[in-house]
């Protein structure tokens, strides 16, 4: 959002424009499962012009507590950007049965279906949409080819799968579906597949769109009463590549307008690629029709890297930098770094920018320098007590049975991944969290944490699992 030079009025319409523009916001700079964990549950529940008071409402008192102490001063920076003034934001419980307010009608709402817009004919067309526009060019990266894509067992059938419908756009794979967690080489993927196709056919008309920025041209197509030019464009393209699909969650007319648009180009042999955080089963707000044509296709999990695959990407990275990286340094970050790709080229950026700074070579005790601030928050926050708290929540059981001697599957198996995780994510030895976990014997957590790893290596399922959980972790 930007800075506005004239504040608006702050009329009844005005605090769901900062609603709006603050949850987007937020959408894009946390993680999918931070964002639907922390802010997706949270409702505005009033705002009271005469004491500029906004009041936003939590699902329990321990999200209340965690928004107030993690998200309250962005979203004062955020009000403070949107109204050009200061507001007051109060944080309340949202009980059950109180009402949030509801926006009055605006032009940016999500449009309904309009019998007069849809039966506009190129014949006629309105001075609205002569002006109606959208960028006729593929968006895509240069730099994001299938030679800058560093494969492991993660991401191998995903990027296979892809090369697969690069040499054979609506004919293998389509539609195309990849799913999983953030920063994981989803967006770098469908870029490959675009590149490879623009390589090989110049005149193809390809389009890389993020989902967000669909719905806005679905907005503004209904706003000028340019139906026509919209449909016209999407459904005459070779290859669209959709990200993000998940923004797609409960806006009506643009599901309507997607589905129109999914099967023109298939009935065209034109291909569709299209990326998201979940399984397609599993998105919620989402038409089942379209979860139907989704899932029609080839559908691909990305998994989290492991942790040779991380120690690859480090090293190539750094190598197309000029500067080298030993494969001890390259350990010890990727060790300290799990979640995903995004997260490690951060951390590469940080150890390169200070290398270049003060002179030095890469070394294990400069990336430690280099990083010091990312270890000691990740350190901080990841403790066996957090991990078990929030495997615990995961599975809903009760954080007692994490150190009860009780061993049916439903608790077994949660305390075992939850020793796996406490050994993974923190340094104590196998007898610290042993004694941690009802002081159990050491052989009994090398157990549990052998026998995860082996599962995890072939069952995506529990995979994933993992991997949210870390990001509640990381939240």
């Amino acid at each position: 959002m930007s800075n506005l030079q004239n504040p608006p009025t702050l009329n009844s319409a005005s605090p769901f424009g900062f609603w709006d523009g603050a949850v987007g916001t937020l959408s894009r700079e946390l993680s999918p499962q931070q964002f639907k964990t922390w802010i997706q549950p949270l409702v505005l529940l009033s705002f009271e012009e005469s004491d500029r008071l906004l009041t936003i409402g939590a699902p329990n008192r321990f999200k209340l507590d965690w928004i107030k102490k993690t998200f309250a001063e962005r979203f004062q920076e955020m009000a403070v950007e949107y109204f050009g003034a200061p507001i007051n934001i109060h944080f309340a419980l949202a009980l059950e049965g109180s009402s949030p307010i509801k926006p009055v009608a605006t032009e940016t709402a999500e449009p309904q279906p309009n019998p007069e817009i849809e039966s506009g004919s190129p014949q006629n067309v309105s001075v609205e949409e002569q002006a109606f526009e959208i960028e006729d060019h593929s968006k895509l990266n240069p730099n994001l080819t299938f030679d800058t894509f560093v494969t492991g067992k993660a991401n191998q059938l995903a990027r296979a799968a892809s090369i697969q419908v690069a040499h054979n756009p609506g004919t293998s794979y389509n539609p195309m579906f990849l799913y999983g967690g953030v920063g994981l080489g989803k967006t770098h993927l469908i870029h490959a597949i675009g590149n490879h196709l623009l390589k090989e056919k110049p005149n193809a008309r390809i389009r890389y769109i993020h989902a967000e920025q669909y719905v806005s041209d679905v907005v503004r197509a209904y706003q000028q009463k340019a139906f026509d030019r919209f449909k016209r464009y999407y459904h005459s393209l070779d290859l669209l590549l959709i990200d993000d699909i998940q923004f797609f969650s409960g806006k009506s007319r643009t599901q309507e307008e997607f589905f129109y648009a999914f099967e023109a180009l298939l009935s065209n042999k034109s291909q569709v690629i299209i990326t998201s955080d979940t399984y397609p089963k599993e998105m919620a707000g989402i038409d089942d029709r379209l979860i139907s044509r989704f899932d029609s296709g080839l559908t691909v999990a990305i998994e989290p890297p492991e942790l040779e695959m991380r120690v690859a990407i480090l090293m190539k990275k750094a190598a197309n930098e000029g500067i080298p990286m030993s494969e001890d340094v390259a350990f010890f970050v990727a060790k300290h770094l799990r979640s995903n790709i995004r997260e490690l080229e951060g951390a590469l950026r940080k150890i390169l920018a200070f290398v270049r700074f003060h002179g030095r070579e890469v070394t294990i005790e400069v990336a430690r320098t280099a990083l010091k601030d990312l270890l000691s928050i990740q350190n901080r926050q990841i403790s066996v007590e957090n991990i078990q708290k929030a495997v615990a929540d995961f599975y809903s059981i009760k954080v007692a049975d994490m150190y009860s001697k009780k061993r049916p599957a439903n608790i077994a198996r949660p305390r075992q991944i939850a020793m796996f995780m406490a050994k993974e994510l923190t340094q104590k030895s196998l007898p610290e969290i042993g004694e941690l976990f009802g002081g159990r014997d050491h052989t009994t957590v090398l157990h549990a944490v052998r026998k995860i790893a082996d599962e995890r290596a072939h069952d995506s399922q529990l995979n994933h699992e993992i991997h949210v959980i870390e990001q509640t972790l990381k939240a």
